[in-house]
């Protein structure tokens, strides 16, 4: 690519990001290039400022401005109680039940054998280094392959050290039809079935 052309640059740099195409990246180079000149300004320094001032938390590896993160930070949260979770997504998305007021442990990925991922690319290590007065571990990994193969794994490693570890529950969503579920989401509702 020729050092020359800063539009193809810009829709190189553009689809590099993840789910953005040529095509998606075109447009978006196009649209910074019609837009305000301050709208270039201000990605550029919402880029700028977003890889300088946000690091992973020292505790949980949330991604904050300040460390500890304002969860680890709240004294009003359940300190014996740790949700992990793959990603920041996940946590977000716990926190946006209003039901969860533990702690949270991010993992910044899954198990995956197949694509390079052992327990030394997420952070299991220093989810083992938080277990001191904690009694339970919510694992809220994805029911994939790879999610139940984290979980499993964070059970064999905390379990025998007197930690209840717990998996979030799968099943049926809410306002979907039976006749439209895949077997592996029937069996699961069915096996994580509770009384009425």
């Amino acid at each position: 690519m020729a050092e020359a052309d800063p539009i193809r640059r810009l829709i190189h740099a553009f689809s590099r990001l993840p789910g953005i195409g040529e095509k998606s990246a075109a447009r978006l180079a196009f649209f910074v290039l019609d837009a305000e000149p301050h709208v270039a300004s201000e990605l550029a320094a919402a880029l700028t400022e977003v890889r300088a001032r946000i690091r992973k938390c020292s505790l949980c590896q949330n991604l904050t401005e300040q460390d500890p993160c304002r969860f680890c930070a709240d004294g009003r949260r359940d300190a014996g109680l740790i949700c992990v979770v793959e990603n920041v997504q996940g946590l977000l998305a716990i926190e946006r039940t209003g039901e969860f007021r533990g702690r949270y442990h991010v993992l910044h990925g899954r198990l995956s054998p197949l694509d390079g991922v052992g327990p030394d690319q997420i952070h299991i290590r220093e989810l083992l280094g938080r277990l001191a007065g904690v009694t339970e571990i919510i694992v809220a990994t994805s029911p994939s392959v790879e999610g139940e193969a984290t979980a499993l794994y964070i059970q064999r490693l905390a379990g025998p050290l007197g930690v209840r570890v717990t998996r979030i529950a799968s099943g049926v969503p809410i306002g979907s039809e039976l006749e439209y579920a895949d077997q592996v989401t029937l069996s699961r509702a069915l096996a994580g079935r509770r009384d009425l």
